[in-house]
């Protein structure tokens, strides 16, 4: 490792050891970590939540960076500006609709019942006296005809589907949708029935559903008066379905857009941690200070901003190092610039989950087995090991 760089660290110990509120700082959280892991026992003072980082490894930002820095929050802050809810338009739409009818259910019949002849017969008379009475308009006498028809013969869905008709015409829809759907129970083929439950639905405004009722009745048996009502409900139907995905595809579009804004974000941060980190490096390469103003890139705090993110593999020197790669911690002929210039890597730091994972492998370096079949996390850890010369 580099004289200097080592002259640094251990500058940067001895301060530690004069005043271990330094390592308070939220950004050395993976130098505290690392000195734990090794068994170390730190001072209470070392936890203690820090606003302000300590003048004596801080660099002081130029007028230029600081203006860096105000444009690229600029920046991010128009990535990250939402667009508006997306408001639902109302939807014009034609035809009548009626109050839905809020009377206890109806009488029905036991369908696992046995029906002699003699009650099929009793049957077939009492649906005679509510045909007639229905052609009288007395619809209340008819309903009172067929419930004692259906009673006396459950089994029959002829015997609902009717009764299901007259309710339609006393405009009580739910009525009639019950009636229907009891007729579908005992005849899934009931073309009276799909007919009876579209134009009651139609009667509620559940024109997609209606629709759809009177289409299989149409096809079971095609009568002028089911397409009569078709030509009244598939209009609004269609306009309903094209509303329907009109707005499914604009809050596909806006989650993309929110998708992609997220990703600018992140690599825009990641530019802007790698411009910052080349900067101070550039400052300080030149210059001989016994603090550690600017340090190297991605070493201690004030190269990579922030800190190491999670402590990079290799661990400090004499850490036992990654794995079957590094022992005697980083190697001095590491070359830091090709991670900060790496994209992948700086939006992976930013990441919590690949952070977490690298700070678990450097507490201890046998944890390297459980991270690598995470698919977020393996490749980050291959790539970084090939950087510092390890084996992938």
């Amino acid at each position: 490792m580099d004289a200097s760089k080592l002259n640094q660290l251990r500058h940067f110990v001895e301060q530690c050891k004069a005043d271990p509120s330094i390592l308070s700082d939220p950004s050395l959280s993976f130098f505290r970590d690392y000195l734990e892991s090794l068994g170390a026992k730190l001072p209470t003072s070392a936890f203690k939540d820090s606003n302000t980082k300590s003048g004596s490894y801080v660099v002081d930002e130029s007028d230029e960076d600081m203006a860096d820095n105000e444009g690229t929050q600029v920046n991010v802050e128009e990535e990250e500006e939402e667009e508006d809810e997306i408001v639902e338009s109302d939807i014009e739409l034609e035809g009548e609709i009626v109050e839905p009818d809020h009377d206890p259910p109806q009488k029905m019949g036991d369908p696992s019942i046995e029906v002699t002849e003699e009650n099929r017969d009793a049957s077939q008379t009492a649906k005679a006296k509510a045909i007639e009475a229905i052609s009288e308009d007395k619809l209340e006498e008819a309903i009172e005809h067929l419930t004692e028809a259906i009673l006396l013969n459950p089994t029959s869905a002829i015997m609902y589907g009717t009764r299901a008709t007259v309710y339609i015409k006393m405009k009580k829809p739910n009525a009639a949708i019950r009636d229907a759907d009891a007729a579908l129970e005992i005849n899934p083929d009931s073309a009276k029935g799909y007919k009876s439950r579209g134009i009651a639905r139609a009667m509620l405004g559940q024109w997609e559903e209606a629709a759809k009722d009177l289409h299989l009745a149409s096809k079971l048996d095609y009568d002028e008066e089911i397409n009569a009502v078709l030509k009244k409900v598939e209009p609004n139907a269609h306009k309903i379905e094209e509303h329907r995905r009109k707005y499914d595809r604009l809050r596909k579009e806006r989650e993309d857009k929110k998708i992609e804004r997220e990703r600018r974000r992140r690599r825009a941060e990641a530019q802007a941690a790698y411009e910052k980190a080349k900067k101070q490096e550039q400052s300080s390469s030149g210059q001989k200070s016994s603090g550690m103003p600017g340090g190297s890139p991605g070493g201690m705090p004030g190269g990579f901003p922030g800190g190491v993110p999670g402590g990079f593999p290799g661990g400090m020197p004499g850490a036992g190092g990654f794995p079957g790669g590094m022992p005697g911690g980083v190697p001095g002929n590491v070359d830091f610039s090709k991670i900060l210039n790496d994209p992948e890597l700086m939006a992976a730091f930013s990441d919590p989950d690949v952070m977490a994972a690298l700070q678990d492998v450097m507490k201890n370096p046998a944890n390297l087995a459980k991270h690598q079949s995470n698919p977020k996390v393996a490749p980050i850890i291959a790539k970084m090991m090939g950087k510092f010369g390890g084996p992938k």
